[in-house]
């Protein structure tokens, strides 16, 4: 499926905002491109790459609170594929929580998503908690949950200028978009863009 003209805009977000991020750097982008998916894949990358994204969004809708790292995350209630709802922050309480952001029509997201199934089956009831919100169409995402036996929860939510992404502290709306939540619900970090295997996820995710 094509992405919709916003998820190709977003792509697009994610390159300019690299080659700024970069900006001092770019002679070395010159002769190697490959030092933008470098610094992507760090802490120090990620910080810089979300200042330079924040820095481009448009102001959020009046009332909606965007979560900053430190932050309680906004409370959401969201359903699941099925209508189940689940309400957020109170539903993740306890437990840190690996929440990933994601969408059918990302070939990026559907390419890590293997990989963060194996990641939550490792975790056990103890461990860190993996779950998804799709900015997508319900029945869509119900196919695709079962067709591909992703087995983590995954809640569902409409795409827009005040969806769970953008409360949850990614107001241009990339995809994928993960951030890590702790036992008190509090917004640990963010990771703009996937995630390159199963070890870096695990790496990632270390409270």
């Amino acid at each position: 499926m094509r992405p919709p003209a916003s998820g190709r805009a977003n792509l697009r977000i994610v390159l300019v905002a690299l080659v700024a991020a970069l900006a001092g750097a770019g002679a070395s982008l010159f002769f190697d491109p490959t030092i933008a998916t470098r610094l992507a894949s760090t802490e120090p990358g990620q910080r810089v790459l979300d200042a330079v994204l924040k820095s481009q969004a448009p102001a959020p809708p009046e009332g909606v609170i965007v979560a900053e790292r430190g932050d309680i995350v906004p409370t959401m209630i969201l359903p699941d594929a099925n209508g189940n709802t689940t309400r957020i922050p109170e539903a993740w309480l306890g437990k840190p929580r690996l929440v990933n952001l994601w969408a059918t029509w990302c070939a990026p997201c559907l390419k890590e998503m293997p990989d963060l199934q194996a990641f939550a089956g490792e975790q056990g009831v103890n461990g860190v908690q993996v779950a998804g919100i799709a900015l997508d169409d319900a029945a869509t995402v119900r196919d695709f949950l079962q067709r591909h036996r992703i087995t983590y929860p995954s809640l569902v939510d409409v795409p827009g200028p005040a969806d769970a992404g953008v409360r949850l502290g990614n107001p241009v709306g990339v995809l994928p978009y993960t951030i890590l939540v702790s036992a008190d619900g509090r917004l640990l970090k963010t990771k703009i863009g996937p995630f390159e295997d199963k070890q870096a996820i695990a790496d990632w995710a270390r409270p």
